[in-house]
C-alpha cells in the first residue's frame, strides 16, 4: 500500500506484475487513509460490499482512464463487465459508433489501486479472465470470494495474466 500522505496512492498484491508500477523501500507509517483502507478491506474480506471507498488519489489520470475507472466502481460486488461492455458504454456516453475495447484494457490494467477500483471484475467478452496485474490466480480468488461461478469462466493457459 502507498500513500502521499493523505491519501491512498497504490495498492497491490506483494510479488505481483502491478508491484512494479509503485515505488517500493517506502518509508513505513500507520497513517489515517491506512486504517480507512485496511477497515475497507476487512469488510470486503468479510463478505460483504463495503459502504465507504478510502481516499484516494491517482497520478497521470487522463479523462479516458477516470472513464474507465468510474464505470468499474459502479461493477457491483459479485458481478462482472466485459471490456467490450465497458467499451459500448463509453462510445454511447460520446455519441461515437464505437469505442476499442483493448484501449478500455489498456486502461483498467493501468489501474494503480487493486480491489478497491475492481479491476478484477472485468473480464474477456468470452469470459476469459485475462488481463490482471495482480496475477491470475488472485483474480480467480477475488471472484469465487465474491460467489462468481468461476465454472463459467476461462482461465487462460498462457498469456500477460498468468
Amino acid at each position: 500500500m502507498n500513500s502521499d500522505g493523505e491519501y491512498l496512492t497504490g495498492l497491490w498484491f506483494e510479488g505481483s506484475r502491478d508491484e512494479s508500477k509503485h515505488p517500493l523501500g517506502c518509508e513505513e507509517k500507520i497513517l489515517p487513509i491506512f486504517k480507512d483502507t485496511i477497515k475497507w478491506l476487512d469488510i470486503y474480506f468479510s463478505g460483504r460490499s463495503p459502504d465507504f471507498t478510502p481516499k484516494y488519489k491517482i497520478a497521470n489520470l487522463t479523462e479516458f482512464r477516470k472513464e474507465v475507472i468510474d464505470i468499474m466502481l459502479e461493477i457491483p460486488f459479485g458481478k462482472v463487465k466485459t471490456y467490450g461492455e465497458i467499451a459500448k458504454i463509453i462510445a454511447e456516453n460520446h455519441g461515437m459508433e464505437k469505442m476499442c475495447s483493448r484501449a478500455v484494457g489498456r486502461a483498467v490494467g493501468w489501474n494503480p489501486i487493486c480491489i478497491i477500483i475492481p479491476c478484477h471484475r472485468v473480464v474477456g467478452s468470452n469470459n476469459s479472465l485475462t488481463g490482471y496485474g495482480g496475477g491470475i490466480a488472485n483474480k480467480v480468488s477475488l471472484l469465487k470470494h465474491e460467489n462468481n461461478d468461476i465454472s463459467r469462466y476461462i482461465v487462460p493457459k498462457k498469456g500477460t495474466a498468468l
